[in-house]
């Protein structure tokens, strides 16, 4: 709710305030008075553009200040989302330097213009002559048919589904986008696992190959050399070890005679030992070592496998190809779960389509069961305001796909005249027709809908005064469920006011002011009298103005 706007240095404005009532606020005034002016301070706290020519002093800078009452509505999540501090009475203040600087404050918390225009659109509903009116939007005509059929919670339901299904299926295409730019890159790396899996490498398996290879390939020079080496150390006449037994056994008698020759003697049996040891195994590598080709072929052909995998991937050990191995194993697995994924995803995103589908259906007949209660009470008042041709029609179509809203495309087509075909409310509405529709749309749903400040500029356009009256009770009874104020130049309007302003202009130091105030029971009678009649207003129409002012 609209509490009070303050307003300074803006335009022909020095400094003003003006408080809202709860109820119908009515503002009227003269022509060129300066009623636009105070719509337009209000759009700068709306977020709209800043023009640095709306100075009325150029060295000060200009300030407008909005109060609201937003105990009633539920943004405290907005406050949160926007890091701004959050109270029931929110003051929303623009500042315009001379130099061209705007700043825009939120409960002295600082934010930009598109925070301002989010957070003003579910503060103050604004409707002016000519500008492209909300009922021109689809969405808006659905939100209408929507309340009217009391879809709030159903509708509440199926958005919660429905935007997990939006993600699934985003998240699906992604998916299956990955798998098919994948596909290539798969079936490359499935053939280079598949070399390494034939290959069957085993750890270690190259040093000990390439050590068995080399023995096998000397194996003659082996057989030879350690063969002879048994034969001189144990098997000749002149045997090396032979030779040490008989010097053992010539130092035997003097072993006792001093210490020293006795571990002389020691030293020597030790050697001995040693070389009985070394001569066993030479013989045994001797006798054990074969040459044979048909083993050295295989390894070699098992080394060329190893090898040719080396050189095709530019590594240099078995341990880093089977490193390969495992990162290709899981590059080929990340792509077996990504098929997994995907068919878990089409599945899961398919029960979803069916219980949204249900859902839909469900919505769509209850919006469908309210259209025509809804054209007939719209045709009624119509004719009240002097539209008695004038018909809208309510077309719902079915669409063969899920939105956030259902599976409905829902459009508002008018007729103005008998015979005339029924077309989109934007193609074929006049201003005037345009003004007289969205008062009877929103008034209709006021109940159903949380509608914020209504304000509506000079709706009775091109209106006559028998239908002016039917529009004044109907803003005064939207005005019992919703705040409303209106700018108008009727008097049969003005009279349902619960406060009624008049701007106006004045002189002061040779320059022109725009003002306004409050206008007392006295007044206002004087101001709608002055409408009816014109200045200075004739007694028929001070009494006409009593009694509308009576009702």
């Amino acid at each position: 709710m609209l509490k009070r706007l303050h307003i300074r240095n803006y335009a022909l404005i020095d400094e003003i305030e003006i408080h809202f009532s709860e109820r119908l606020t009515i503002i009227t005034g003269e022509t060129g008075a300066g009623k636009s002016i105070l719509l337009g301070a209000l759009g700068l706290v709306m977020g709209e553009r800043a023009d640095t020519k709306v100075f009325y002093n150029d060295s000060e800078k200009c300030v407008v200040e909005a109060y609201f009452d937003v105990s009633a509505y539920d943004l405290k999540e907005f406050f949160e989302e926007n890091e701004l501090d959050y109270d029931a009475e929110v003051v929303i203040r623009r500042e315009l330097s001379p130099t061209g600087k705007s700043r825009a404050f939120v409960n002295d918390t600082p934010a930009n213009n598109q925070v301002l225009q989010r957070l003003t659109e579910a503060l103050v509903d604004l409707h002016q002559q000519f500008d492209t009116l909300d009922i021109h939007n689809v969405n808006f005509q659905l939100r209408m048919i929507d309340a009217l059929a009391d879809n709030a919670l159903i509708l509440k339901d199926y958005q919660q589904q429905y935007k997990q299904y939006a993600s699934d299926k985003k998240r699906l295409a992604q998916l299956r986008e990955r798998s098919a730019s994948g596909a290539r890159e798969m079936e490359f790396l499935r053939f280079q696992l598949e070399e390494f899996h034939k290959a069957e490498l085993q750890e270690h398996e190259q040093e000990q190959l390439e050590s068995e290879l080399a023995r096998l390939s000397s194996a003659e020079d082996i057989k030879r050399t350690y063969g002879a080496a048994y034969n001189y150390l144990l098997e000749s006449e002149q045997n090396i070890i032979g030779q040490l037994q008989e010097i053992s056994r010539s130092m035997a008698s003097t072993r006792k005679i001093t210490p020293a020759l006795g571990e002389l003697g020691e030293r020597l049996d030790a050697v001995l030992i040693d070389l009985e040891e070394l001569a066993k195994d030479c013989d045994r590598i001797a006798e054990q070592t074969e040459y044979d080709p048909q083993r050295i072929a295989e390894i070699q052909e098992r080394l060329n496998v190893i090898y040719k995998l080396q050189k095709k991937h530019g590594l240099s050990s078995v341990a880093e190809l089977l490193q390969m191995q495992a990162s290709l194993e899981e590059q080929t697995a990340g792509y077996t779960h990504l098929d997994a994924e995907i068919a878990e995803l089409e599945q899961s995103i398919s029960q979803q389509e069916t219980r949204l589908t249900h859902i839909a259906a469900t919505l769509s007949e209850r919006r469908k069961s309210t259209t025509e209660p809804f054209e007939t009470r719209i045709h009624d008042m119509l004719h009240q305001l002097s539209m008695p041709h004038a018909r809208l029609k309510v077309e719902i179509r079915d669409l063969d796909t899920l939105t956030a809203t259902g599976s409905d495309d829902v459009q508002f087509l008018f007729a103005s005249n008998v015979g005339s075909r029924f077309l989109p409310i934007k193609d074929v509405a006049s201003g005037g027709e345009l003004s007289r529709l969205t008062l009877c749309t929103k008034s209709l749903v006021a109940d159903a809908i949380p509608l914020p400040t209504l304000i509506f500029d000079e709706i009775d356009t091109g209106i006559s005064g028998d239908v002016s009256l039917k529009m004044g009770l109907i803003l005064k009874e939207l005005s019992d469920r919703h705040q409303v104020v209106s700018i108008t130049h009727t008097p049969q309007i003005a009279a349902r006011a619960d406060a009624h302003y008049f701007v106006y202009k004045k002189v002061a130091d040779n320059r022109t002011l725009t003002n306004i105030r409050l206008l007392n029971q006295e007044e206002r009678i004087r101001s709608l009298a002055v409408m009816l009649s014109g200045n200075p207003p004739s007694d028929a129409a001070i009494a006409t103005a009593e009694e509308l002012v009576r009702g």
